[in-house]
């Protein structure tokens, strides 16, 4: 195989692997995100309280039991409601 050959075929492998990176980081973000916001339509009260981030957190971290008993317990979100959003995390 021809250096330039090799070397072309080095850097296309690095590029699509951090690429691949890049383009998964934001979609954790977006789940999170996603969590919140379905709270914060029916809390209808601006951003959400502290508890709904964690809760969204602990949602996408894969305990879903524990996201929905962090917003129902912490400040009244219906159960529907936190069912919804926790499913959204992950």
């Amino acid at each position: 195989m021809r250096t330039s050959t090799h070397v072309a075929g080095v850097l296309t492998g690095l590029a699509l692997a951090l690429g691949g990176t890049a383009l998964t980081a934001p979609a954790a973000h977006a789940d999170v995100t996603a969590c919140i916001n379905q709270v914060e339509r029916e809390l209808r009260g601006g951003e959400a309280p502290s508890y709904v981030r964690t809760a969204c957190f602990t949602g996408q971290s894969g305990d879903h039991e524990g996201c929905v008993t962090t917003l129902t317990k912490g400040g009244g979100v219906t159960n529907g409601t936190a069912v919804t959003a926790c499913k959204v995390a992950p």
